[in-house]
């Protein structure tokens, strides 16, 4: 396995918590650390911003910021100071989030989630790229100068064949989640083939996040695994990506074993190093965002187990 194909999901508990991790990635030789932002928990930008002056080599990526609640032109901002202060580190993720986040928690109406998303990667895009944006679409007029533009790669959350072809045309890799190393292979590469052969570029890189749990007792895997990915089934998107890439009880609201066999990776060092080799492979990913599952009281030494095997791939 290339070296740093493999970049790992940082656990949010607090700031200075989270701080601490990312350090101690770099030091044990982690190549990538990635964050969320979602609604009660730290904010990744925030938190990179920290980070870049922390540290020297690690990349920061965010998996993902949501669109909705930030103007392209803030969220520019925010990149560019991070760029600033670690060149050539930040990989900016950006995804359209779920219609009960974002009309229930924050309020905002969530209309044509797809044209917001790409008119949004467009104007971000411009900004950061080149400095100024020129733009009027139906969801966002922006004409602005961007004085201290910086070449941040803008990545999309992408799950269904439509928002991968958008990435495909447009984006400068895809950060699926939970989808199986067989519908990357034969839905979400395709897509993004067509949508990059519409505006005539490469086809960007496909970078998935991969559910993780370090246990050699299956049972033990299959309840964290429940425990912390039970929230999914209750969104209509991954729902719906699980149903097409061929498991309909999804719709149960349950994860079945057949589920838990096909998206997480479970075992021993040795088991889940070659799992994640394999699932490269077979999605035909550039790299992979291990996402650890806690077991277990000590969450700690849980992470710290994590960072060590990521940084030996």
């Amino acid at each position: 396995m290339d070296k740093g194909r493999i970049g790992i999901l940082v656990p949010q508990p607090s700031p200075a918590e989270t701080l601490a991790s990312i350090e101690r990635a770099e030091d044990l030789g982690v190549s990538a650390v990635w964050l969320t932002t979602g609604f009660g928990m730290p904010d990744a930008l925030t938190l990179y911003a920290a980070a870049a002056v922390r540290t020297k080599t690690i990349k920061l990526g965010t998996f993902i910021v949501p669109t909705f609640p930030r103007h392209p032109l803030v969220m520019a901002q925010q990149a560019e100071v991070i760029a600033n202060l670690a060149p050539g580190r930040l990989i900016l993720g950006v995804g359209i989030s779920h219609r009960s986040i974002m009309a229930d928690t924050f309020g905002l109406p969530y209309e044509r989630p797809l044209e917001h998303l790409r008119e949004y990667v467009t104007v971000l895009k411009a900004a950061l790229h080149h400095g100024a944006v020129d733009f009027d679409g139906a969801r966002f007029r922006v004409h602005a100068q961007v004085p201290h533009p910086a070449p941040v790669p803008v990545m999309i959350s992408s799950l269904r064949v439509n928002s991968f072809r958008i990435t495909g045309a447009l984006a400068d890799g895809a950060l699926p989640w939970l989808c199986p190393a067989p519908y990357l292979r034969d839905v979400a590469l395709p897509a993004m083939g067509e949508g990059a052969a519409s505006a005539n570029r490469p086809v960007p890189p496909l970078i998935p996040g991969v559910p993780v749990v370090l246990s050699e007792d299956p049972a033990e895997a299959a309840r964290a695994a429940r425990k912390h990915l039970r929230l999914y089934l209750r969104m209509p998107f991954y729902v719906g990506t699980l149903v097409a890439a061929g498991f309909p009880e999804a719709q149960q609201g349950e994860w079945s074993d057949r589920m838990l066999d096909g998206l997480v990776i479970h075992g021993s060092e040795g088991t889940v190093a070659a799992r994640l080799q394999s699932f490269l492979a077979t999605a035909g990913a550039d790299q992979l965002v291990a996402s650890f599952l806690p077991t277990g009281s000590d969450g700690k030494a849980g992470l710290e187990r994590a960072m060590r095997l990521v940084a030996s791939l």
